[in-house]
């Protein structure tokens, strides 16, 4: 028996998609009369029939597309929503060989995504965008997308897209084709046979004109939704061929890639053996084997830790280098920094917990064993935090002396005073960590853990700023002047 195969699966998609989740793998997980299966179905063939398959990078974002990796036989990325023209940006100039598509929906595309396609396309990069328009958020549930028509009812728009409110919606192909930098703009159908040709065309068209490094590229697919739309095949197609072609015209809006020489970027002058080191910095080895523990009694609980400034006080520059002395111990650490509008002041602030066990959560917001605050509203914020026995330790430089419980261990630490003599401010939180380890070894920990504390603290600068040597020369001397403000406060006191 002779077995002749007429129509086989196009060699740019998998002959089986494994990497589809469930027992499904051979067909895609698009609703039934989707654009997208089609529209992927005629870049597999291109990808195939213009032999670019292992040059070829296919990037989707956010949206029903998001998948595409199950099926395409290329390389494949997956990004954030919107993200995509970023993406290929640094993928077509990193590697100007490789054939760059941006896959992207009406959401993606003209809504969250907006600012990085059009700058993408401002720039002329070379890649080619397949945009799929289907006036919808089709993931999602169905809302009101940046190309919804007038008077189209959506899940959020229930009584039709108003202008008024809502605006009109974007021609994008009329937008990019207006710029200087594109050089080839269309808009296709995914509805009649003789569309879907017409739209093969275009695809083809503009992967052509990224193999040949024309620069930027962009076709427009009209395409349905039946299931959020509310459609069959049948009026799914009338939807397209009527509604949406009296809004959204066919046709070609730039073509001039003929008049374009190719883009020839110069290229960057580096030294091999310093990117590999940028890439792969070196990792500060433990100085201890993998079953090492402190003996100290303070270690066999939980320890959670709070730390308060001002944005640009290195509050979670100390609050890492805590969490890093911790991790170079075998202790599970966690740290969460919390760093928005507290940049202009206020209270930027992060929470550490180190601990022999699982951390449940790394969150801190009452009973932390140990505060410490570099201003005077982080003060105020947190103190109430502090748990009974608990150790705050504060620069009084810019701080007043706080009114604490007589439970409280409280030590004031002339940090940024001391800091601004070793050279700078920045080296108040390492003043702090050196007051800190005078803190610990007075009161907490066993003679070996005291001399572990200052080379553990010296292997997690090390780890912190592995590229910054003087960085970490000033740090470490900031420590130990920190440490020795707090002994010599103490030698006094008890004179």
């Amino acid at each position: 028996m002779i077995e002749t195969i007429t129509h086989s699966r196009p060699e740019g998609f998998f002959e089986t998609f494994e990497r589809r989740p469930g027992p499904i793998k051979k067909n895609m997980h698009y609703c039934p009369g989707c654009g997208h299966g089609i529209l992927q179905k005629l870049i597999a063939e291109a990808i195939s029939d213009l032999k670019i398959k292992d040059k070829t990078i296919f990037i989707s974002p956010v949206g029903c597309s998001v998948f595409s990796y199950y099926y395409f036989d290329c390389f494949g990325v997956s990004v954030p929503h919107g993200r995509a023209p970023a993406v290929a940006t640094g993928l077509a100039r990193s590697n100007p060989e490789s054939i760059v598509i941006s896959y992207q929906g009406d959401g993606d595309l003209g809504a969250i995504g907006f600012n990085n396609f059009i700058q993408a396309a401002n720039r002329g990069e070379n890649m080619c965008v397949f945009f799929v328009n289907n006036a919808i958020y089709g993931m999602t549930g169905g809302q009101m997308a940046p190309t919804t028509l007038p008077g189209q009812k959506t899940v959020t728009s229930p009584y039709g897209r108003s202008i008024v409110n809502e605006g009109y919606p974007l021609k994008v192909s009329e937008m990019v084709a207006a710029l200087d930098s594109p050089v080839y703009v269309e808009r296709a159908a995914l509805s009649t046979v003789k569309n879907i040709m017409k739209a093969r065309t275009a695809v083809r068209k503009a992967l052509r004109n990224t193999i040949d490094r024309k620069g930027f590229s962009m076709v427009e697919f009209l395409s349905g939704c039946p299931i959020n739309l509310k459609l069959d095949a049948k009026g799914m197609n009338e939807f397209i061929n009527t509604q949406m072609m009296s809004y959204f015209p066919l046709g070609r809006f730039k073509d001039i890639a003929d008049d374009r020489d190719p883009i020839r970027r110069s290229t960057g002058i580096y030294k091999s053996k310093k990117v590999k080191e940028l890439l792969y910095p070196v990792s500060i080895d433990k100085c201890v084997s993998p079953d090492f523990q402190n003996k100290s009694e303070i270690f066999e609980k939980q320890r959670k830790i709070k730390l308060g400034g001002f944005g640009g006080q290195g509050v979670l520059s100390l609050g890492k280098m805590i969490a890093t002395m911790g991790k170079l111990r075998n202790f599970n650490v966690s740290w969460l920094p919390s760093y928005g509008p507290e940049m202009r002041g206020g209270t930027a602030n992060c929470s550490v917990i180190i601990s022999r066990k699982t951390i449940g959560s790394p969150i801190i917001d009452k009973n932390c064993n140990l505060l410490i605050v570099l201003n005077q509203p982080s003060m105020k914020k947190f103190l109430p935090e502090l748990k009974e026995n608990g150790v705050l330790i504060y620069d009084s430089t810019t701080i007043d002396k706080p009114d604490c419980e007589p439970d409280k261990k409280v030590y004031a630490v002339d940090a940024s005073n001391i800091a601004t003599k070793i050279g700078s401010l920045k080296y108040a939180n390492s003043v702090i960590l050196g007051a800190l380890a005078a803190v610990m070894s007075s009161n907490f920990l066993t003679p070996a853990d005291k001399a572990d504390f200052d080379r553990t603290f010296e292997e997690a600068i090390m780890d912190c700023f592995s590229e910054k040597e003087t960085i970490i020369k000033l740090n470490i001397e900031a420590f130990y002047a920190g440490k020795n403000a707090v002994i010599d406060s103490r030698n006094k006191k008890k004179k």
